[in-house]
């Protein structure tokens, strides 16, 4: 059993023209992480309580809320994003398959048979400057009673579930 675990977490063997070519499963995921971070709507990767503790410490980890499984010609991959508020998330989803099934197969030669994508949370963009520096009240009386607010610093409230 502890051969199994050994033979599958460290690297990938594919046959070549004189020899083998070697992947380890830390290359796949940094491509994988790569390819991700390159797709519109996606806010960041997720990574579990382990990667969030290394990350506090200090040590910042690109391949954070990415898990593959390689195999000799074939590698599954499983990856945790956050998506920014606004964009269609199944569409996001798909693009990110897309582009890591892409960047794996054209870099590497191996087919990837499986991407999975887990939506750990929806970010909404951080509200702008000038609204978290509020003027004192007596100065926000008179720059209200001046100005109108125009209608783009009216953020729309997110929408209710019945």
């Amino acid at each position: 059993m502890s051969e199994e675990k050994k033979a599958s977490t460290e690297v990938s063997k594919v046959e070549a023209d004189g020899g083998h070519i070697v992947f380890a499963d830390e290359v796949i995921a940094t491509i994988a992480a790569l390819a991700v971070s390159d797709v519109d709507g996606v806010s960041a990767m997720s990574g579990g309580v382990v990667e969030g503790i290394t990350e506090m410490l200090g040590k910042k980890n690109i391949t954070k809320g990415v898990k593959v499984e390689v195999g000799k010609e074939e590698a599954a991959i499983d990856i945790s994003v956050s998506i920014k508020y606004g964009y269609k998330i199944k569409e996001v989803c798909e693009k990110i398959q897309e582009a890591v099934k892409a960047a794996i197969e054209t870099m590497t030669g191996l087919k990837v048979v499986e991407i999975n994508i887990f939506v750990q949370s929806v970010v909404f963009e951080p509200v702008e400057a000038e609204a978290t520096h509020a003027p004192k009240k007596k100065e926000k009386v008179k720059e209200k009673e001046a100005q109108p607010v125009p209608a783009e610093i009216v953020e729309p409230e997110p929408p209710r579930v019945k």
